[in-house]
């Protein structure tokens, strides 16, 4: 099936992006979060963040990132996308969100994702891997 003519529901309406971490000054931040869920071109997921050494630092929250069919479409052509988001965390504080996922391959299902969180003027820079998860 061509990739503009792929249902977009189904397989593609639920992505799972394994846990990351990135350095910072004197330690480290854990990210981690359920499979991502699609709905009206955003998909959506908890989160929790913890940071090594400065447990007081850890935090919980949910994160958004627009995601377009014709973003989903580019995806699954093999082109990279661009997006952005948004997080906040339970305290209420907002995190914004930028991000490149690319694809291995056409229609592959999988690929790499790059994010960046910024926090105030701290940015962090999170790399890891996503696969699509729905079910058909």
């Amino acid at each position: 099936m061509p990739p503009n003519d792929v249902p977009l529901g189904g397989r593609y309406a639920q992505v799972t992006i394994e846990p990351t971490k990135t350095s910072i000054y004197i330690g480290s931040v854990s990210l981690t979060m359920p499979p991502f869920t699609r709905r009206a071109g955003i998909y959506s997921a908890d989160y929790s963040a913890k940071v090594f050494p400065f447990f007081f630092y850890n935090e919980r929250g949910h994160i958004s990132i627009g995601f377009s069919d014709e973003n989903l479409r580019q995806l699954l052509r093999g082109e990279t996308v661009n997006f952005t988001g948004h997080a906040n965390n339970l305290a209420g504080a907002e995190r914004r969100i930028e991000g490149r996922a690319i694809p291995d391959g056409t229609n592959a299902g999988h690929g790499k994702i790059k994010v960046r969180v910024r926090i105030g003027k701290i940015q962090l820079i999170f790399n890891t891997v996503y696969r699509f998860t729905g079910t058909d």
